[in-house]
């Protein structure tokens, strides 16, 4: 008589456990799924001193050469660091949001004194551009993508657009994306103007500059470089390019001097047209929250994201 009770019992406890089984498992696939997104770092003072000891491993997100690309976006991201920076230090915040939103992302060291170099972007921009062509060319081979997009900071803009106009990279590349680039040169925050009054420019670019950094020197207002890559425009036909700058740009100056002229396939954009709120500087807009958004925006055009206003700190990023 008592075994109905226990059987029912039973019965019970057996249904609850697996209830509660399934509950868990119910619970627990979303929390695998989100395993999967990647943590987008905001702060360059962070990711900085993050990637800069590691500079020969790839940013978060980078780098998966067995990714292939969606039909949603076909085309493989390739981030190229500025100037005394690598691409760990550079972009543990881009290639992050990037892989999240569904992009195969890429990133390279080029310019250093090796490819494991904490410091790149150095040597001459014609030799770095043709490191690019080669990691262009390996990535084209991994993905089987017939072109590519460019996201540049810095000098990895304007080396990037060297390599569009002198070393057949515009069959290749559909998009460039650069972020605070020196594309009409710079003046360093007006260090370059001081040194011409002064006349020692030239024997600091000869001497000092120009053996430790070439790149430098290339990069000054006025440089035979720039003059010759902005000759006619600068552009290549068949590519889209899209400018970010930053009113407190301290690298790039001014800070106008990261447009190109105004075209049908150029688009140019101040951060603080968008929010006032955003004070980030050379550094910190590779990691800044609304040029990464006008990065999501010039790489998808199609699908626009809203842009996101907020308190932004030169290096040190968003106060929230």
């Amino acid at each position: 008589m008592r075994s109905a009770p226990l059987s029912r019992i039973s019965r019970a406890v057996v249904t609850a456990a697996l209830a509660v089984t399934g509950l868990v498992a119910a619970s627990a696939t979303p929390a695998a799924a989100a395993t999967t997104t990647l943590p987008v770092e905001t702060h360059f003072g962070t990711g900085f001193l993050t990637g800069f000891l590691k500079p020969g491993e790839a940013p978060p997100g980078a780098n998966d050469w067995s990714c292939h690309p969606s039909a949603a976006h076909p085309n493989p991201v390739i981030l190229a660091h500025g100037t005394a920076e690598n691409m760990n230090d550079n972009w543990r915040g881009a290639a992050s949001l990037l892989a999240n939103e569904g992009y195969c992302v890429f990133a390279f060291n080029y310019g250093g004194a090796g490819v494991t170099s904490s410091m790149g972007g150095m040597a001459k921009i014609e030799d770095s551009s043709a490191v690019m062509a080669g990691f262009v060319d390996k990535v084209r081979a991994a993905t089987g993508a017939a072109k590519v997009d460019v996201v540049g900071h810095s000098q990895g803009g304007l080396m990037a657009r060297y390599y569009l106009n002198n070393l057949g990279g515009a069959a290749k590349v559909d998009k460039l994306v650069a972020l605070s680039a020196t594309n009409q040169g710079t003046t360093l925050d007006g260090m370059t103007e001081l040194g011409r009054r002064l006349n020692i420019l030239e024997p600091m670019n000869k001497f000092v500059v120009g053996p430790a950094c070439p790149a430098c020197v290339q990069q000054e207002i006025g440089s035979d470089f720039v003059t010759a890559l902005n000759a006619g425009g600068g552009t290549a036909p068949g590519v889209t390019y899209t400018n970010i700058g930053t009113k407190y740009d301290e690298v790039t100056t001014p800070y106008t001097n990261a447009f190109l002229p105004a075209g049908p396939h150029v688009t140019n954009i101040t951060v603080q047209d968008q929010c006032v709120l955003d004070g980030t500087d050379h550094t910190e807009i590779a990691y800044d929250p609304i040029a990464l958004t006008d990065v999501l925006n010039a790489l998808d055009p199609a699908h626009p994201r809203a842009i996101p206003c907020q308190v932004v700190l030169p290096v040190t990023g968003p106060l929230l």
